[in-house]
């Protein structure tokens, strides 16, 4: 198999009010909206991010819908500057996005810190280092 994610898809409890907060709240341009499927465009070579409604995405997967807490996953988003990440933080606080962890300094010398969107999924806002390509 090679190493290659075509899509990343968010079981949500809400897709009308997770497409708000991802397309007006951080402003990712919509690539298909349906009734129960929207996707974002990502940019050149990333991969789509889809919303799905939960229980018919942990359907599809022959699973049960009721899962909670921590799943295992973060997304990342990298920046170029340190500063950078505490204003990622804000923008999304701003679309209704909830701080996990605010912006500190890393081990490796950037920085970083978390955001919840309304449905829970994690992100990882952090400076450049380690190779990974910068979202912006």
């Amino acid at each position: 198999m090679n190493p290659h994610v075509s899509a990343i898809t968010l079981g949500v409890q809400d897709v009308a009010r997770a497409k708000q907060f991802y397309g007006q709240g951080l402003g990712w341009p919509i690539e298909q909206d349906y009734p129960q499927w929207v996707s974002f465009k990502m940019g050149e070579g990333s991969s789509v991010v889809g919303l799905y409604p939960r229980e018919a995405l942990a359907g599809d997967a022959g699973l049960a819908a009721d899962g909670a807490g921590f799943c295992g996953v973060a997304l990342s988003y990298i920046v170029r500057s340190e500063d950078r990440v505490a204003e990622v933080l804000a923008e999304a606080e701003r679309a209704g996005a909830t701080i996990v962890k605010p912006a500190e300094r890393s081990q490796w010398g950037g920085a970083s810190g978390f955001f919840a969107d309304p449905d829970g999924f994690l992100w990882k806002v952090a400076s450049g280092g380690g190779g990974a390509p910068f979202s912006e």
